[in-house]
């Protein structure tokens, strides 16, 4: 299962639901993003398993060729230092330019805030895309910055103390979002 789970949680959206949930959220993103190129940076891990998915999709539809690269934000984030001692850094990789560009940012979770906030700072450091846009497939809320995502898949309501994960065929071997209470 996920390894970076402590341990498991109720089942919130079952694989049956969360495939109509993807599906759904899908198909909107699509639809918007049709009209112009666009670029798929997932943020490390689920989102950029997600994002590779969305590419799939579009390509198995007869659409473009998408890009897809990976946001690792570990040090990014202003409370890395608080988390652990030797922060686990999976790598990014953006194998195409950035520069005016528009870039769909994935992520599984959107929750403060601050891990967008920290995958926007860092893709500033690749360059200055033309828009960028957020698709986050859960939002539990409790932000503590200014930012909304532009595509959600499903709003859950959650506790501050609760822990939200998304699980993704690709890493977990199925696909669900579990809820771990306070």
């Amino acid at each position: 299962m996920a390894e970076d789970r402590v341990q498991a949680g109720e089942v919130l959206i079952d694989e049956e639901e969360f495939g109509q949930i993807y599906c759904e959220w899908r198909d909107r993103i699509l639809a918007a993003l049709a009209d112009r190129p666009f670029a798929i940076l997932g943020i490390m891990r689920r989102g950029y398993y997600l994002g590779l998915r969305l590419r799939e999709d579009l390509a198995g539809r007869g659409g473009p060729e998408v890009p897809v690269g990976r946001l690792d934000i570990t040090l990014y984030r202003d409370d890395y230092h608080l988390k652990r001692k030797q922060p686990k850094v999976l790598g990014t990789e953006i194998e195409f330019p950035v520069e005016d560009r528009r870039i769909l940012l994935v992520d599984d979770v959107l929750y403060t805030g601050r891990t967008v906030r920290a995958a926007i700072t860092q893709l500033a450091d690749f360059g200055r895309a033309e828009k960028v846009e957020l698709a986050a497939f859960v939002d539990r809320g409790h932000r503590q910055l200014p930012i909304a995502a532009d595509y959600v898949g499903r709003v859950i309501r959650t506790e501050p103390e609760d822990r939200v994960f998304v699980l993704c065929r690709e890493l977990d071997g199925v696909d669900r979002v579990e809820i771990v209470r306070g």
